[in-house]
């Protein structure tokens, strides 16, 4: 059923405006006992989700009882960062999900299912893996919060993927991730309908329907002057508010361009990206833009490691961004990849498959780790003073000297495609 729906590419949602549709909402809802929030970590900060949280606890107060962000394999979330996206709420609701031994599964998707949808990419089931909180905390309401954009696993981010990858388990998220990689990343970002959301449908529908989820989501792009904007609001407890977000989020966060880019400068907020495991959505969001034989130059002052999880780290530096026939080779003949999915699938997304190179300017990696890892190095304080991004606009720019770059100040709010390759 969908309780709310309101965006178009020209609407600007205000703080108050979101709250007022959001009681509205939860009050057709009725009355509940006791309440789980599931927002997005820090890393969808822009979301606009901590905002909403803050609002489903002034509406409940006691009754929401837990708030589990859905970190999947990222680093659970600080006080400070908690405080920063989330304000005054008390510290102990927050819980940290802990995705290698806290989850149950609650069914297997067959793998005559999942071979079908990946037309013989992949062979195997899935399990329908979720924090245990779900199904032992007793709740009668749980409001999966957080922002449907272009994702480079499932194709747009959110809905189920908050639950069954934000939540998941180890084996669900590897061979998630996997089954999007193999399948081909190229084409399944910025479509709603893919092999990785059909599985994740097929568990909602077999595994999860007891569940009482409640899904609201967002959809944030940016205005004329680049600031960002929430131009949608939806809240559903089935696909409906998941499907017209999708749509909105294409017209708002998805630019389709005329030629192949040369050069494009990519800047990683410090405080979002301190790893290549989420900075390199400046690879994924820009790979069917780049032109052959481009560069693309990532400042990344806040990067400090490669994987946010310490064993997918060192998978990272053992095997490096090599491409999607070296990685797949590298599956096939060790046994700690075949045992970790998503650090091969990770592997993949990153590479250039040879087409275009990456420099990373790194804020506290070395060159030689840089480089163990198949990228090119920069320093970034010289490419900084270069391309000083403060006085750049997102989008086409040309230098002093001439030289011609496209600008984008954060990869994780769009994707980027040329025209004839997206077809």
């Amino acid at each position: 059923m969908l309780y709310y729906a309101q965006g178009s590419p020209e609407d600007a949602l205000s703080s108050d405006a979101m709250k007022d549709a959001l009681f509205a909402a939860l009050h057709k809802l009725g009355p509940r006992k006791k309440v789980l929030a599931i927002p997005p970590d820090f890393t969808r900060f822009h979301s606009h989700a901590g905002e909403l949280t803050r609002y489903v606890h002034e509406y409940y107060g006691p009754t929401l009882t837990h708030v589990l962000p859905a970190i999947g394999t990222h680093s659970p979330m600080t006080p400070d960062q908690i405080a920063t996206m989330f304000g005054a709420m008390p510290l102990d609701l927050f819980v940290p999900h802990d995705w290698r031994n806290g989850t149950v599964t609650l069914g297997e998707v067959p793998a005559a299912f999942v071979r079908e949808v990946s037309e013989g990419a992949v062979d195997f089931s899935w399990p329908a893996q979720v924090d245990r909180l779900l199904t032992e905390g007793g709740f009668d309401l749980i409001l999966s919060l957080g922002q449907v954009v272009p994702h480079e696993v499932v194709g747009m981010a959110n809905y189920n993927k908050n639950i069954f990858v934000g939540t998941g388990g180890p084996e669900g998220i590897n061979k998630s991730h996997f089954l999007g990689a193999a399948y081909g990343m190229e084409r399944m970002m910025g479509r709603a309908d893919t092999p990785v959301r059909r599985v994740l449908n097929y568990a909602s529908d077999h595994f999860a329907a007891h569940l009482p989820i409640v899904y609201v989501h967002t959809v944030v792009g940016r205005d004329e002057t680049g600031r960002l904007r929430v131009r949608g609001l939806f809240v559903s407890d089935d696909a409906s508010g998941f499907e017209q977000a999708a749509a909105l989020s294409l017209q708002v966060n998805f630019e389709m361009l005329d030629e192949p880019l040369e050069k494009v400068v990519c800047l990683l907020d410090p405080a979002e990206f301190k790893s290549t495991w989420l900075g390199n959505k400046s690879v994924y969001r820009t790979r069917m833009a780049m032109a052959d034989g481009g560069e693309l130059i990532v400042l990344a002052p806040g990067l400090k490691e490669f994987g946010e999880d310490p064993e997918i780290d060192r998978l990272i530096r053992k095997y490096g961004y090599v491409g999607t026939p070296a990685v797949l080779e590298a599956v096939r003949q060790n046994e700690e990849l075949r045992c970790n999915l998503s650090a091969a699938a990770h592997l993949i997304h990153g590479s250039s498959e040879g087409r275009f190179s990456i420099t990373y300017c790194p804020g506290h990696l070395t060159r030689e780790e840089i480089e163990s890892v198949n990228f090119r190095y920069a320093d970034l304080a010289a490419m900084t003073a270069r391309y000083r991004p403060e006085s750049l606009t997102d989008g086409f720019n040309t230098l002093p000297d001439g030289e011609r770059i496209f600008f984008i100040s954060n990869p994780a709010m769009g994707l980027w495609a040329f025209r004839e390759r997206f077809r």
